[in-house]
């Protein structure tokens, strides 16, 4: 779009520079009034064919000619243009459109971001820095634009129908996340996707803290509320300062090498029903530190004792370097959920 209005400006500053110099030549070689050396210009620059104002001189005609000459070309020239850039935008743009379905097609264990508000932004950027695939959903040009700026697949579309989600592959996908503006569309869109893929993790945005447990009714596996969360953030950065500047170093900060990664137990894997003191070395070769173990009933275990066992289908919380959790992981050869 940006090419179109540049040669837009340029078409409409070359008509304006050729009417100006047509209204200055009529007035310098036929001493004209000004209002009528603008009329001549306008008619011979459209050539409708209208008669002179006056009748012209010699000079006048040889220097209507060359107006006319220049102008009708000019002319040409500037709608040929803006034609071409046209069709060359609509062609892009299908070619563009049918690129990214075929790379939606084939995703496999991606995230689905429906809106990219403010809080639809901030998942998507975070995913992107985790290095997930992920497509975006958003019914307004500008921000899917932005969405394809920033590097990412981008739908411009309706989220809540079901033909959209099929379109980027739900029935594949890992997770989505529900942004929309209101808890109406998110509850509808958190039962679209649940009927669509029983399977996947929903996270879902709720405005009021009422639509919170209709939203997990629904089947929402996380409802955040961005005040809720970020009066608590607020509130905790006053009182635990430190601990508040540490979690931002952990989970925000690109240029602190430090991450929290969560890893679940296959019964294939070799940490499956072993006790974390028999696991010495992930912290020895690996540098991490188990923080906690979440039990497949859905019980959390902080800070574990060395005599925790841990169980097929547990999920382990580690913290270390970020090419630490990524050794672990091939090593392990463990699904990451």
């Amino acid at each position: 779009m940006e090419i179109l209005r540049r040669r837009a400006l340029l078409f409409f500053g070359l008509m304006l520079a050729l009417i100006i110099f047509g209204t200055i030549g009529f007035i310098v070689v036929e001493h004209y009034h000004w209002f009528d050396a603008l009329y001549m210009t306008v008619i011979t620059l459209t050539t409708v064919g209208y008669y002179e104002v006056k009748t012209l001189s010699t000079a006048g005609r040889v220097f209507n000619m060359i107006l006319l000459l220049v102008g009708v070309n000019a002319i040409l020239f500037g709608v040929g243009m803006m034609t071409s850039t046209i069709i060359e935008l609509q062609l892009d743009h299908y070619f563009d459109r049918k690129r990214r379905q075929r790379m939606i097609d084939s995703l496999h264990d991606h995230f689905i971001i429906c809106g990219f508000g403010r809080v639809g932004r901030g998942a998507a950027y975070e995913l992107m820095r985790s290095k997930v695939p992920l497509v975006v959903i958003d019914n307004d040009e500008d921000r899917i634009e932005m969405v394809i700026k920033a590097g990412m697949l981008g739908v411009l579309a309706d989220s809540t129908r079901d033909e959209t989600l099929r379109g980027v592959r739900i029935d594949r996908a890992r997770g989505l996340v529900a942004a929309l503006a209101s808890d109406a569309d998110n509850l509808f869109l958190t039962l679209s996707a649940k009927t669509l893929n029983p399977k996947m993790t929903v996270a879902t945005r709720a405005n009021e803290d009422e639509s919170a447990a209709k939203l997990r009714r629904a089947g929402a596996d996380a409802v955040v509320s961005p005040y809720g969360v970020t009066g608590s953030r607020l509130a905790q950065s006053l009182i635990r300062p430190h601990v508040t500047q540490f979690l931002d170093y952990a989970m925000l900060d690109p240029a602190v090498d430090l991450g929290i990664e969560q890893f679940r137990i296959d019964e294939s894997s070799e940490l499956s029903s072993r006790s974390l003191r028999d696991l010495k070395e992930l912290r020895r070769e690996y540098g991490v530190t188990v923080l906690a173990i979440r039990r497949t009933s859905g019980e959390m275990f902080f800070n574990p004792d060395a005599d925790s066992k841990i169980n097929p289908g547990d999920h382990l919380i580690v913290m270390g370097k970020t090419s630490s959790l990524q050794a672990l992981e091939k090593v392990l050869v463990i699904a990451k959920s």
